[in-house]
């Protein structure tokens, strides 16, 4: 059990480079969160549903994240910070990455049958902020969903899907290898992280570049004036 969770935690500093330590890990609401619900999941399964609702809330209440009860969690499942809700038909293969603000959410059907209403995530997943997959669909393996994307239908495997509603998008096949990527997409159509600095230097010359033209310009005119003047 021991080894297991050592290698939980391993797997969350792959994904993350914040954490300086294991036990720093270990205070992650995201971390406590998924330990909870392996508690109410085994008394919802024991069908304890009172019990296992009562976890649940505890949960909620110390953490930002519900997940419901009956919801089905493989191994390494990371939820980077909190208000995500996961609800009790969803299913989440291995090595999943969840960002803030995410709904795996449900259909109502019109029959009043629960069923499956809520979406399967298959191995190797990530779910950018903000985003929302809404019913009974599946987002296949290494499947990308950029943030605040709204997805409905189901998702071919490796593929990234921005926009509302959500579309597969084209990603740089250097990107498309990486075994993970931050939230889910490149932060831009063209992204190279050994470039970001000097990007970032270019808009600040256009940036200082603007203010001198406006400086000369102001300077100019003013020479204008008292000539004028003289």
């Amino acid at each position: 059990m021991f080894q297991r969770l050592v290698a939980y935690l391993d797997s969350i500093r792959v994904r993350d480079p914040a954490p300086r330590s294991r036990a720093e890990i270990l205070l992650y609401p995201g971390v406590w969160a998924v330990a909870y619900h392996r508690i109410a999941h085994r008394l919802f399964k024991g069908r304890w549903f009172f019990l296992a609702r009562a976890v649940n809330h505890w949960s909620r209440w110390m953490t930002a994240i519900d997940i419901h009860p009956g919801a089905t969690i493989g191994r390494n499942f990371f939820i980077d910070h909190g208000f995500v809700v996961i609800g009790e038909t969803a299913e989440i293969g291995d090595n999943v990455t969840i960002y803030q603000c995410v709904t795996l959410g449900g259909t109502s059907p019109d029959n009043g049958v629960a069923g499956k209403r809520h979406p399967t995530l298959l191995d190797g997943v990530i779910i950018g902020s903000g985003a929302q997959v809404l019913g009974p669909i599946i987002v296949g393996e290494r499947a990308r969903i950029g943030a605040n994307a709204v997805v409905t239908k189901d998702v071919t495997p490796g593929a990234v899907m921005v926009g509302i509603p959500a579309k597969p998008t084209l990603v740089e096949a250097a990107a498309w290898q990486k075994d993970f990527v931050p939230y889910g997409t490149p932060c831009s159509d063209v992204f190279d992280p050994s470039t970001q600095k000097l990007e970032l230097m270019r808009c600040e010359l256009e940036t200082l570049r603007k203010r001198l033209d406006t400086m000369i310009a102001e300077r100019e005119a003013s020479d204008a004036e008292r000539r004028d003047r003289a």
